[in-house]
């Protein structure tokens, strides 16, 4: 007997599915609620909008990844490769959900006002991909981290978007991106040991 789905995955599930058959931006929450077979009422103590059950689906896609990141041995690698390997297992749990980010990322870009909405909740979720490399995203400079791979991981994430099964170009994207940021993150690890250091002699 297949275990019973719990609301919240119904939901996102299903706005993920009408997301790759008919777009973002036209969907309305509604909409979402019928095709998942929850009344609005259900719905709406889950969800106050869609860009909140967005955020629900990274939640989701974090708690994949850092159980994958659990399960391999990356502490012989340097943070780059580590961080490389995360992002690339992100993509992985991605993959599935392509058609649906392709229509997503498209209506995103012709609505700002939502696109900042999700900024927030995909920091948080590159936070968790720094840590899950064993990188602190924590304090001032754990902050700057986050911001410096938000640029990374968006432009791996457009060519990924276009990219093949074999995920190649991603790939080489990724890897171009982490190694020209290489310094930069070193600076920045520096500076949080240093900010430790201080905190610590206070």
């Amino acid at each position: 007997m297949a275990a019973k789905r719990d609301p919240e995955d119904k939901i996102i599930d299903a706005a993920l599915k009408l997301a790759a058959s008919r777009g973002w931006s036209g969907l309305s929450l509604a909409d979402i609620a019928k095709s998942a077979r929850v009344g609005l009422p259900v719905l709406s103590g889950l969800f106050a909008s869609k860009n909140e059950i967005l955020a629900a689906f990274s939640r989701r896609i974090d708690a994949a990844v850092l159980k994958a990141a659990s399960a391999e041995d990356l502490s012989g690698e340097e943070a780059r490769d580590r961080l490389f390997d995360v992002l690339m297992m992100r993509f992985d749990a991605l993959a599935p959900h392509k058609p649906a980010l392709k229509n997503i990322a498209r209506d995103l870009r012709r609505d700002p006002v939502a696109a900042a909405g999700l900024v927030r909740p995909m920091l948080q979720s590159l936070g968790w991909m720094l840590e899950a490399a064993g990188i602190d995203s924590s304090g001032l400079g754990g902050g700057l981290r986050v911001r410096g791979i938000a640029l990374v991981w968006g432009a791996a994430f457009r060519v990924w978007l276009e990219d093949g099964d074999d995920q190649a170009k991603t790939m080489a994207e990724l890897d171009r991106r982490l190694r020209g940021g290489e310094a930069f993150l070193e600076r920045l690890q520096s500076f949080g040991r240093g900010g430790r250091a201080g905190e610590a002699a206070a």
